[in-house]
C-alpha cells in the first residue's frame, strides 16, 4: 500500500526531476464525506478479499453490528434508527479500514500509463481521502478520472467536484521560480491585510507581533521550501520579503539605514534562510533513510531518461542539497547516505547547522 505514504512530500519528490520533465497535468480529487460514506457490506467483502477472515473479521464486524443512532435537537431526541454506512469516528481502526477500502479502489482503477520518472510510472497517489491522478496529457487524465470515478461509484463512494482541482505539476522549463514568486505574492497579501491591525498597531507588544510572524507569515512564505533550489536572486527576494515585516515590527524603515542583521538580532529571530536550509536537509535525510520499495525514495533515486536541453545545465535539487551538506556540514556526497542513516545523529547535526555567509 505504498500509495498511502506518497501524499504531498512525494509530489515534491516528483519536482526533483522538473529539469527534465515536460508539463504534466494532474487532478486533486476529494471524496465526498470520506469515511462517513463507506458502505459496510462492501467493506466486509474487501476485507475478505485481502485475507482478513475468521475470528479477526468477526471481531471487526462486531464493532459495527447493530449500530444505532439518533438525532438530538435541543432537548428533543428522535427514535433510534439503524446505520449501515460509514466508519466509527475517532476509532484508530477506522483509518486502517479506510486505507484498505481505498487501496482496493485504486488498484481496480489503474490501467493507464501514468507519468514516467526513470523506470517508474506513477498514475495515482493517495493520502487519507485525497487522491492525485497523474497523466502525460489532458486526454489521458480525463480517461483516468472517468475510470477512477466509475470505480468509486461501484464501491458506493463518489468524487466531490467542489473538492477537486486540476493543476499542472511542472512548467515547461522545469523551474520553481514561478512557485516562489507566488509565495512572495501571497505573503505580500498577508502583510497588507495585517498591516494596520497587527504590524504597526502600537497596542500589540513586540512579542505578540513576532508570534504572528512565526505562526502566519513564515509558513505562508516558505510553504514547499523543502524542494526549492535557492539561487542568489531567490535568496535576495526572500530576505527582502522577510525584512519587510521585521523592519516594521522594529519601528524602522529603509531610510534609517540599519543593517538587516542588526534588526534581526535585536528581535531575536532566527534567520529565515537558515530555517529553509534546515528544512531542506531534514527532508533529504527522510529520503535517504527510506528503504527500497518506498515510492518517494524510489522517485528520488530514479534517473530521468530525457536529454537535457542545450546550454548551461540547470542546478538539480539533488546537486544543490549535496553542495549544501558539503558547505554547511562538511559531509562529502559519498558519505551522505551513511551519516543520514542514523536519525538521531542527523537531527543533532541539523540543530547545529551553521549560518552561511549572506544568510542574514
Amino acid at each position: 500500500m505504498e500509495h498511502w505514504t506518497s501524499s504531498i512530500p512525494s509530489t515534491g519528490c516528483l519536482r526533483v526531476h522538473g529539469s527534465l520533465c515536460p508539463t504534466s497535468p494532474h487532478v486533486f480529487c476529494g471524496l465526498g464525506e470520506g469515511t462517513r460514506r463507506v458502505p459496510r457490506g462492501i467493506l466486509w467483502e474487501v476485507l475478505w478479499e485481502y485475507g482478513v477472515r475468521g475470528p479477526l473479521l468477526r471481531a471487526v464486524w462486531s464493532l459495527y453490528n447493530r449500530s444505532r443512532s439518533l438525532v438530538r435537537i435541543a432537548s428533543c431526541k428522535s427514535d433510534l434508527f439503524p446505520v449501515h454506512v460509514g466508519l466509527r469516528q475517532g476509532c484508530p481502526l477506522s483509518l486502517v479500514l479506510f486505507i484498505v477500502f481505498m487501496d482496493r479502489i485504486s488498484r481496480c482503477s489503474q490501467g493507464l500509463e501514468g507519468v514516467r520518472f526513470g523506470d517508474h510510472r506513477i498514475s495515482l497517489l493517495l493520502f487519507a481521502d485525497d487522491v492525485v491522478l497523474l497523466a502525460p496529457s489532458s486526454l489521458d487524465l480525463q480517461q483516468a478520472l472517468g475510470c477512477f470515478a466509475a470505480e468509486c461509484e461501484a464501491a458506493g463512494m463518489r468524487v466531490s467536484t467542489s473538492k477537486s482541482e486540476a493543476m499542472v505539476l511542472f512548467t515547461s522549463e522545469g523551474k520553481m521560480d514561478r512557485e516562489i514568486d507566488r509565495r512572495i505574492g501571497a505573503v505580500a497579501a498577508v502583510m497588507q491585510s495585517m498591516y494596520r491591525s497587527v504590524v504597526v498597531k502600537k497596542e500589540l507588544s513586540q512579542k505578540a507581533k513576532l508570534s504572528i510572524y512565526q505562526a502566519i507569515y513564515v509558513p505562508t512564505l516558505t510553504y514547499g521550501h523543502e524542494l526549492w533550489v535557492i539561487t542568489e536572486r531567490i535568496r535576495s527576494r526572500i530576505q527582502a520579503a522577510k525584512m519587510t515585516f521585521l523592519r516594521r515590527v522594529a519601528g524602522r524603515s529603509l531610510r534609517d539605514r540599519v543593517r538587516s542583521s542588526v534588526t534581526q538580532e535585536e528581535l531575536g529571530v532566527e534567520p529565515l534562510l537558515l530555517h529553509i536550509e534546515r528544512g531542506q536537509l531534514r527532508w533529504l535525510g527522510h529520503l535517504l533513510r527510506m528503504p527500497l520499495g518506498r515510492l518517494p525514495g524510489e522517485v528520488f533515486r530514479a534517473c530521468p531518461t530525457r536529454k537535457r536541453p542545450q546550454g548551461r545545465p540547470r542546478t538539480r535539487w539533488r546537486d544543490y542539497v549535496s553542495r549544501l551538506t558539503w558547505e554547511c556540514l562538511g559531509i562529502p556526497p559519498e558519505e551522505l547516505e551513511e551519516v543520514s542513516g542514523v536519525r538521531g545523529v542527523w537531527a543533532s547535526l541539523l540543530r547545529l547547522l551553521p549560518l552561511r555567509p549572506g544568510s542574514r
